[in-house]
Parts: C-alpha cells; structure tokens; sequence
C-alpha cells in the first residue's frame, strides 16, 4: 500500500509479528483486542487493530477503547467500515471512547498531521496525509498533538554559548551528576529508568503506570541496537533524579532491508548500527522536585557533548503540545519544530 511513498521504511517483518503475539509483547497480557483484515473481493485493502487497555482504564478511572495499527486505501467508505467495526466492538466492551491512533507498540501513537516530508525515525510509523481525512470524515475530533522537534549538528547546530556556564552553575548548585547506563547492569538501569518514569510523568496526559516487570523487556528489546553513551541518568548524591533515553535510528538501515533480517539483514543490521550517527531521544523524565531547575538543560547538554563531534542529527519526538517544561526547553535551545502527529477520539456512548 505505501511501497511508492517515499516517507514509508518498510518494517522488520519479525518485529511486526511479535507486537500482536502476546508471548513477545507484555502489553497484551492486559488487554482485550481483535484484529481485523478489510478485503474488497480477495485483496485487502484495510486493517485495523481495536483493544481494551485494563491497566490504563484502571488507572483514569474511565472507559476508553483504543485502536491502532490503521492501514486503508485511499477509499472513505473503506475507511468507514474499519472504524464502525472499531466503534461497533468497543461498544460491546461497555467503551464510552474511541481514541487513536494508539499502536499496541509504546511510545507510537498518533497519525502523521504536518511534516510529512521528514522521514520517519525508529519506532515511529508513517502515514500518507489522507488518513487524516478519513478521522475527520468519521467524526473524530482532535484530542492531543504530539510535537517532533529536531537538530542537525552536521548543518551547523551549535549550542547557544549561554547553556555552558549556566549548565556548570546547575550541576555545582544541586551537585547533580549525568552518568551514562551501565550495559553490565543494564536491567537494573532500566528498573530506574522505569521508576523515574513513574514518578516524573504521572500528571501527563495519556500516562499510565508501567510496570517494573516492563524492565526486562525493555532491556531485551533495546539491549541490541543501544549506544550507551546516549542514554543518560543524572543522579544526587547517588539518588537517581533523571534520566534521558536516546537511541539510535535504524530506519537508516532498514529502509534497505524491505523488511528481511534473514538471510543478510542481520549482518547489515549489526554492521550499521555502531556507524548510526542520527538520534532519536524516544523518552525523558525529571523527578517532579527536581524539575524547573534546568536538569533537563544539562542532559541536553552532556548529550551535545557527545553528538558534536559526530556531527549528529538528533530528534526529539513525541512532546505532548501542552508540555511547556518540554517546549520551553527545546525552544531555548533552539531546535526547530518539524512535524506534529495528531491523536483523535470520538465518543461512543454513555
């Protein structure tokens, strides 16, 4: 369907098939869900992805139904059927709302809105813009813009001068430390790294609790393309207060691979990925007493410590558009907004 879009990267076929497996993706062990494959005659030319997240509906207290994983022709009555097949189970579910798109994949969410010439970067999808119109069409209404801002340290991104001293100054004034993860202990790094997360984003919207179980498999699924050095947790006094989660984007080598690992898409694959030299910050959290004391500033800046001389592209993706801690930073720090992803949902009853 997306073969000819030049935005499209076509995704490892083996990844895909663990996201709906619920032996390879905890996510599923609390949640309801159906599949659906749309055919016109005997080709298919729709799908669509519709759950019940427990754990999430548990914790806001409300009786939202998701879907995800949307694919469909340019054809509004095709998309109709997908979404009233949607709409239809999540009624049966006792859902009072349909919110999408909401992939069973974290930190994927949210269809393409602006910025569609930007190729997509590791875990994010890509979308054609008519999938837009095909929400609108069906009465879904805006819920969240999620904005993607980014640097090109090889195009002449220079940290403003001002972020050195005033970065020293912070470290001394709350004698904060930035360490890069430990691979040795990379488990126990992201139990932290999922604790923090817990603490620092509880008030933002779409948040739920991840549970320290979700360690292990974080670690199992990033463990082989991480760069350590890029994925930073400051500390107090040894007290983890932070931390900063860049990884590297392998859409610049999978974009070559048509989806295959095997037989010689492992080798390009492990090949490539030390060479990486574009970034993905994918996640970011400050303890809530720590936060507006310029923590996240002087993250930013051990990171362009390290991307400088690799002269970088560096991306920072999905930040809520009433995050203004988040905003302000990456305006200060004069990354360019290049592309929003929109969230819609649509009430469905009472």
């Amino acid at each position: 369907m997306h073969r000819s879009s030049p935005g499209w990267i076509p995704p490892l076929k083996i990844e895909q098939e663990k996201i709906f497996n619920p032996k390879k993706n905890s996510l599923l062990q609390h949640c309801d869900y159906r599949l659906f494959l749309l055919y016109e005659t005997d080709r298919p030319i729709g799908r669509i992805a519709v759950y019940v997240d427990h754990a999430a509906n548990k914790y806001w207290q409300a009786k939202v139904g998701f879907f995800g994983h949307y694919e469909c022709s340019d054809d509004p009555g095709a998309a109709a059927v997908l979404l009233e097949t949607a709409e239809k189970w999540l009624k049966e579910q006792g859902m009072q709302m349909m919110r999408g798109q909401w992939n069973l994949v974290s930190q994927d969410i949210g269809f393409i809105y602006e910025g569609f010439d930007l190729p997509p970067t590791v875990l994010s999808s890509y979308n054609p813009p008519y999938y837009n119109d095909h929400m609108v069409r069906y009465g879904m209404k805006k819920a969240r813009d999620l904005l993607v801002y980014n640097v090109d340290l090889s195009k002449g991104y220079k940290l403003p001068d001002r972020f050195f001293p005033f970065t020293e100054r912070i470290a001394r004034r709350y004698r904060v430390r930035v360490r890069t993860i430990n691979m040795k202990r990379l488990v126990e790094d992201a139990r932290i790294i999922v604790w923090l997360t817990n603490e620092s984003l509880k008030d933002n919207w779409g948040y739920y609790p991840v549970e320290e179980t979700e360690a292990e498999h974080i670690a199992a699924d990033l463990k082989m393309i991480l760069h350590p050095e890029v994925v930073l947790i400051a500390e107090v006094e040894g007290k983890p207060i932070g931390y900063l989660l860049a990884i590297p984007d392998v859409n610049d080598i999978l974009k070559h691979m048509q989806g295959r690992l095997f037989p010689w898409g492992i080798f390009k694959l492990l090949r490539g990925i030390k060479k990486i030299n574009r970034y993905r910050i994918w996640a970011m959290g400050i303890l809530p007493e720590y936060q507006k004391r310029g923590i996240s500033v002087l993250m930013f800046r051990r990171l362009n410590d390290i991307a400088a001389p690799r002269g970088s592209y560096i991306e920072a993706n999905w930040v809520l558009e009433d995050n203004a801690l988040m905003n302000n930073a990456l305006i200060k720090l004069e990354f360019d907004l290049v592309k929003k992803y929109r969230i819609y949902e649509k009430e469905i009853g009472r």
